[in-house]
């Protein structure tokens, strides 16, 4: 990987997307994007004026949030407008899709990972949970002592080759999944329903370089905070997509 993102401003970055806004779609990760990193996940929201400034851009642009959350989080916990997309678990499930429905292999398959992830969180110790989705279970070890962690996601990691499932990982986090997808084939699907040969990506996370990786030399793509990347640009913290996102909204709207 690379150590791309070279830093931009917020007015900048507008006056990029302002520029190729009518053959655009835009899609933007929730957690350490539009809602600063919590150690538990079920305690972050997104910043005041987000969902306004969403409001505004929906009715002019193609807008998705596209989130590792499962869809009956991110409606429950965030209540996006209704004029954006929002798009759940790695892609998999769509607000305007239908439900996702397991076969009697993938529930057992479920089942069985469920046990594993149980056994990795009793591992990691105090601070460390088990998050279920739809098609997947997730560990969280954020808030767990570090080197207890560290041991039984390794654990973890050496017992998934004989299960034969797809993995994603981020930031003190692993994902098991019945089902394979990718936000990066989300954001394809996404521009081609809108006939757009542009997207325009905002993520923070290790499952978000798929998205950067997978961009075309035309896509923008932005990385929040630090660390390596792929992505072409990179904004300092939430509170600069922000005002990124109310500079775009004020330039196309």
């Amino acid at each position: 990987m690379s150590t791309r993102g070279a830093d931009i401003s917020p007015q900048r970055l507008a006056a990029v997307l302002t520029a190729i806004a009518d053959d655009l779609v835009v899609g933007l990760d929730v957690d350490g994007v539009l809602a600063p990193i919590v150690d538990h996940a079920d305690e972050a929201r997104v910043l005041a004026g987000v969902n306004d400034v969403l409001s505004r851009l929906g009715e002019r642009l193609a807008v998705a949030v596209v989130s590792g959350r499962s869809l009956e989080n991110l409606k429950r916990q965030f209540a996006f407008p209704e004029v954006v997309e929002v798009i759940g678990s790695h892609g998999l499930e769509w607000r305007s899709g239908s439900q996702v429905v397991l076969d009697d292999d993938q529930r057992a398959l479920l089942d069985q990972v469920t046990a594993l992830a149980d056994q990795a969180v009793e591992a990691a110790g105090t601070g460390a949970w088990r998050e279920t989705k739809p098609t997947s279970v997730v560990v969280h070890v954020r808030q767990a002592e570090p080197a207890r962690a560290q041991a039984a996601l390794d654990s973890l990691r050496n017992r998934l080759p004989d299960v034969g499932i797809a993995t994603k990982e981020g930031h003190a986090v692993v994902e098991l999944m019945v089902v394979d997808t990718s936000k990066a084939t989300a954001m394809q699907t996404f521009c081609q329903r809108h006939g757009a040969t542009r997207m325009a990506f905002v993520g923070d996370d290790l499952t978000d370089e798929e998205v950067f990786r997978a961009a075309g030399p035309s896509d923008v793509t932005v990385r929040v905070g630090g660390g390596q990347t792929e992505a072409a640009y990179r904004l300092a913290d939430p509170e600069a997509v922000l005002a990124m996102l109310v500079c775009l909204a004020d330039a196309i709207t």
